[in-house]
């Protein structure tokens, strides 16, 4: 690592409703900060919108299309456009490294970024200046699995290369409470048990959350967007999480988290 270019955290950052993109509140407000606070070389960010089986990642060196992976929005949100560059570089070394670790890959040359990844990148970084490397999660695979996806790829961070898992930990459309603000206490509990055990170094406890996690089928009933969690937890600097940090905590409509950490 050369004296000029700063290390970066990996980060897993609610990406919440797609409203945030045209919207002003404390939130919007958090991701422009954190943005301001970071220089990366470029960003990898793993987006619950982007499903497939085998590990894809985005490799080429275009402007990126915007997609609009959302119905029945405002007009505006379809109006939207977030112009940011792949990086071919960046995105060969991600496939390098998962597959140097043993992990099945792919590239695809051609997909726009879903609003998994735009919403929260255009509050972060709205001049879209910073290349962007987008990689898929297996909707089908497991905690561990991210884990190790994430683990592998370590080093990019002291490349200067910020690693983003973009999801939500308590994700359940069905049980959303229009209008509440108070957020619902089995929603509270199954983060509690999550920043419990990232607080106290228990990985076997998180790789067991469907199992030991309060209201875990209630709060996870896909686990398409709890996934990103354990791969920004992956590339945390060490096996040792404890000194990982919540940045932002609330909920929306009575059971969307919008829990979101630094994993140093």
């Amino acid at each position: 690592m050369t004296n000029n270019i700063l290390k970066m955290p990996s980060l897993f950052i609610a990406h919440g409703s797609p409203m945030l993109a045209i919207q002003t509140t404390p939130y919007t407000k958090f991701l422009n900060t954190l943005g301001d606070s970071l220089k990366p070389k470029a960003i990898v960010i793993f987006s619950a919108h982007h499903e497939t089986e085998v590990t894809t990642v985005s490799v080429h060196d275009n402007t990126y299309d915007t997609i609009y992976d959302f119905y029945g929005f405002p007009k505006e949100m379809y109006q939207i456009k977030y112009p940011a560059k792949g990086s071919s570089s960046v995105a060969n070394s991600v496939l390098d490294k998962l597959q140097k670790s043993g992990l099945k890959a792919q590239k695809e040359t051609k997909r726009g970024l879903d609003h998994g990844s735009w919403t929260l990148l255009m509050k972060m970084f709205p001049n879209a200046d910073v290349p962007v490397v987008q990689v898929s999660v297996n909707p089908n695979g497991d905690a561990r699995q991210h884990y190790e996806i994430g683990k592998s790829l370590r080093g990019l961070k002291d490349e200067g290369i910020l690693i983003i898992g973009s999801g939500v930990t308590v994700h359940n459309l069905g049980a959303i409470k229009w209008g509440q603000d108070k957020p619902e206490p089995w929603a509270v509990k199954f983060d509690d048990f999550l920043i419990e055990n990232v607080k106290s170094n228990q990985l076997d406890n998180l790789f067991n959350w469907s199992k030991l996690a309060p209201n875990a089928r209630l709060a996870v009933p896909t686990a398409e967007h709890f996934f990103p969690f354990f791969v920004a937890l992956g590339a945390s600097s060490s096996d040792d999480i404890s000194s990982s940090k919540v940045i932002n905590r609330h909920y929306e409509v009575g059971t969307l988290s919008y829990l979101s950490f630094n994993f140093n």
